[in-house]
């Protein structure tokens, strides 16, 4: 049996995703993981997210880095994400079986990104639809950038309390 551990996972609805109309088949794919969804939110990408969101990979493949940037800003398709954070029993794992491998030509079929995604035949970029944290701590690193503490509806990591002179729009 399986050492069950507590878990979350941020996934990311890409831009190709969300002007595909998938968002649906998306989450309801990912609802095979009976995982709880614990934050959502639509987000419009700047290039600062992206860059932090993709920092390690600037590093390690710098060959895809502009092109991965200019992919999640929308470039390509519309600026905007869907994110998500889930929670449950060995999260990363199970989010991350459904998506299937990162190269869609490589993924299972059956997978999200098996039935959804592309190379974009200009940039070579992996058009795969989908986000999903590969480890611990990147789950960790990317919910910390990607939501705030309020933004969750349990909390999953320490947090605190600090009083703010941050000019915010409010409804009229």
């Amino acid at each position: 049996m399986k050492n069950e551990k507590m878990q979350q996972c941020l996934v990311i609805i890409k831009p190709d995703g969300l002007v595909k109309s998938l968002t649906g088949n998306i989450i309801t794919a990912l609802s095979e993981s009976k995982l709880k969804i614990v934050g959502a939110k639509v987000v419009k990408v700047s290039k600062e997210l992206a860059e932090k969101h993709y920092d390690e990979l600037k590093q390690k493949k710098p060959h895809i880095y502009g092109g991965t940037i200019n992919y999640i800003t929308g470039k390509f398709h519309t600026d905007r994400v869907f994110v998500l954070v889930y929670q449950g029993e060995n999260a990363i794992e199970r989010i991350r079986e459904i998506c299937g491998e990162t190269n869609p030509e490589s993924a299972n079929p059956s997978s999200i990104r098996g039935k959804y995604g592309r190379i974009h035949s200009k940039t070579g970029v992996f058009e795969n639809v989908i986000h999903a944290s590969d480890s611990e701590q990147n789950a960790e690193k990317e919910i910390k950038l990607w939501f705030s503490p309020q933004e969750l509806t349990e909390t999953i990591y320490l947090a605190q309390k600090v009083k703010s002179e941050v000019e915010r729009s409010v409804w009229k």
